[in-house]
């Protein structure tokens, strides 16, 4: 059984692009858009990129082994929705290329421990915040 409802499975896998968050040796956050995907055997969000072993990213999480992700996106007229997934994490050696050829191999990998969703659930109020691991 999946940490994730079916509905945030299914909006995770429509969606490609997502913001990952880490904190750097100076306490201060790095924030920038990177390609995602969610893995259903370790139900965790795996994050790769161009150059993933030569980022602050990869260094951050390899100094703290923690990042969170934001994948979000606004519905017309005016209906944000998104899921913010924080947890430990990891740098993976391998499974970048299942993003595409040009990936590089190198991934990081988010055990999710805490979940906050909005917009997701249908009849949803406000944001739904759950702790998971």
């Amino acid at each position: 059984m999946s940490v994730f409802t079916e509905s945030e499975l299914d909006y995770l896998a429509g969606q490609r692009l997502g913001r990952i968050a880490t904190v750097g040796p100076d306490g201060q956050p790095h924030v920038v858009p990177t390609s995602f995907r969610y893995n259903p055997e370790l139900d965790a969000i795996e994050v790769g990129g161009l150059r993933m072993s030569q980022t602050k990213k990869t260094r951050d999480v390899q100094r703290t082994g923690r990042a969170s992700i934001v994948i979000d996106d606004v519905l017309p007229p005016w209906q944000p929705r998104m899921i913010e997934v924080r947890g430990t994490a990891a740098v993976i050696p391998s499974g970048g290329k299942a993003f595409g050829p040009r990936f590089e191999d190198t991934i990081v990998r988010i055990q999710p421990t805490r979940i906050i969703s909005m917009g997701i659930e249908t009849g949803e109020r406000g944001a739904n915040a759950r702790s998971v691991g």
